[in-house]
């Protein structure tokens, strides 16, 4: 049973999580707190690790929310195993089926104002689904301290104002990390 409300939840996020792995944190937390399969920490720290590893997030997100949920129902290593490609499968399997559906009709269609129009509003709902994630991360855990405000502020604006590139902010940050907290 658990591997089927695997398979329907992250069927269910791939078919409407437009936006890529950041706008969909907030349909992965939904399943979540409904089925009760991790703490709200333990999400929060899943997130932060699959930004770490490579690959998207929304994946990498997957492939952890099944194997824990299979840990957490009492599930053999091997069984979460099963759990973490069932729902990695799933949460991919959507948009396999929809870019050969989009791609078929778009080439036939590309030039139509209906479908310019309607990408048009996809765009402005990806950025609310991205800003939802955002604030989902905005808790007390991960702003430890003042610190943390200003690492923010200042990759904001880089990102912002300079367009700098999220590579250097990155080991900039980290540079920055080592100085303050451990120098």
């Amino acid at each position: 049973m658990l591997y089927l409300q695997l398979f329907l939840s992250f069927f269910k996020i791939g078919l409407f999580g437009f936006g890529g792995g950041y706008a969909i944190i907030s349909l992965i937390q939904h399943e979540i707190e409904c089925y009760g399969w991790m703490t709200q920490q333990e999400f929060v720290d899943i997130v932060a690790v699959s930004q770490m590893t490579p690959g998207p997030i929304g994946i990498n997100s997957a492939t952890y929310v099944g194997y824990k949920a299979c840990l957490t129902a009492g599930y053999s290593e091997w069984m979460s195993v099963l759990g973490s490609v069932v729902a990695t499968s799933s949460i991919v399997l959507p948009s396999i089926i929809i870019m050969l559906i989009v791609c078929r009709i778009y080439l036939r269609l590309k030039d139509n104002r209906y479908v310019a129009g309607g990408l048009s509003a996809l765009r402005i709902t990806v950025i609310g689904l991205i800003a939802a994630a955002a604030l989902l991360l905005m808790t007390p855990e991960n702003f430890i301290d003042y610190w943390s405000y200003v690492f923010f502020g200042i990759v904001f604006l880089g990102t912002l104002l300079f367009k700098a590139h999220p590579i250097l902010l990155i080991v900039l940050s980290a540079i920055g990390g080592w100085v303050v907290y451990y120098l």
